[in-house]
C-alpha cells in the first residue's frame, strides 16, 4: 500500500517527493534549504552529484509505504532505471520550510 504524496504530514518532505517523482529539478532545487547535504547508506555524499546520477538522469521516483516522527521519516519503494526497485528509509531535517538534510539508505527487513 502506498501513500499519496499529497497527504504527507510535513509540507517540505511533500514538496521534496512531488518534485523528485516529477523529475522536476527547479522545483527540487526550491524545496531544499541553500548549503544542504545529504548521505546515503551513511555515507556523506555530494548532493549535485547523487541527485544526477539517483535521480534526474535515472528517472528516480519513490512511492512511499509510510510514514514516522511527524512525516520526517519515510519508508518508501525507490525505484530508478539504474539500480531497479527497493525498499529505502529516508529521514530528514526541516528548516525554515526547507529540507535542510535527508539521509536515505535501505530499510531494515519487513
Amino acid at each position: 500500500m502506498t501513500l499519496p504524496v499529497e497527504r504527507l504530514r510535513e509540507p517540505a518532505v511533500r514538496a521534496f517527493v512531488t518534485a523528485l517523482n516529477a523529475n522536476d529539478r527547479t522545483a527540487f532545487t526550491d524545496a531544499l534549504a541553500p548549503g544542504a547535504t545529504m548521505s546515503d547508506d551513511g555515507t556523506e555524499r555530494d548532493l549535485g552529484q547523487w541527485t544526477e546520477r539517483e535521480v534526474f538522469s535515472s528517472h528516480g521516483r519513490m512511492a512511499v509505504e509510510s510514514e514516522e516522527e511527524d512525516g520526517l521519516a519515510l519508508v518508501a519503494t525507490y525505484t530508478n532505471d539504474t539500480w531497479g526497485s527497493m525498499r529505502t528509509a529516508w529521514r530528514f531535517t526541516v528548516e525554515d520550510g526547507k529540507v535542510a538534510r535527508f539521509e536515505t539508505g535501505q530499510a531494515p527487513g519487513e
